[in-house]
């Protein structure tokens, strides 16, 4: 399997499949609580079978180039992963997610793997505009938009049920041109 370095620290971005479902329940649950504050996956992915499922949809997103999914590894553990949650390289448009567990917290791991994924989409796949969708709340989520210069696009008030309450929703994007422009710049 290919890994791609996201630094000098050991840290990788690969391709999570679903033989590897067990590894990836063992990184959900330890990271159960932490990663569920803004993010349904621990409710989804609860035991194997589940685990393998949502890794199989992801296999099939990617064969039908609809999305993507990668795993974050540091020193060969797997600690959180980047998706693209929906790729529709016709309208030239995908929405970026993530999560990882406390124990990677603070790298800057997110911000690499991320930088990584749009390149991909934007060079690669021709998109034009990708969006990151985050709870108000999610002050950490919000800070790797901003790194990555993202645009708030807009505030959805009360728009995400989740948990049994409604939760602000932001929207920010980046533009092809605009991820190019950037990247020359540094």
């Amino acid at each position: 399997m290919y890994a791609i370095s996201l630094g000098d620290d050991g840290a990788e971005l690969c391709p999570l499949e679903p033989w590897q479902a067990g590894e990836f329940l063992a990184h959900i649950d330890r990271g159960r609580e932490f990663i569920g504050r803004y993010n349904g996956l621990p409710d989804v992915v609860t035991d194997l079978d589940s685990s393998r499922a949502f890794l199989q949809a992801y296999a099939d997103r990617t064969a039908a180039d609809t999305g993507r999914i990668h795993g974050i590894r540091s020193d060969g553990v797997l600690v959180g992963a980047v998706i693209l949650r929906t790729l529709d390289v016709a309208q030239g448009l995908a929405e970026a997610g993530c999560w990882l567990e406390p124990a990677a917290v603070g790298r800057g791991l997110v911000t690499r793997a991320v930088r990584v994924l749009l390149d991909w989409a934007f060079d690669s796949r021709g998109v034009h505009r990708v969006e990151w969708v985050v709870s108000s709340g999610n002050a950490p989520s919000i800070a790797v938009a901003r790194r990555l210069g993202m645009t708030r696009d807009a505030v959805l008030r009360e728009s995400h049920l989740y948990r049994g309450r409604r939760h602000d929703e932001e929207v920010w994007s980046v533009l092809a041109p605009q991820w190019r422009a950037a990247r020359q710049s540094s």
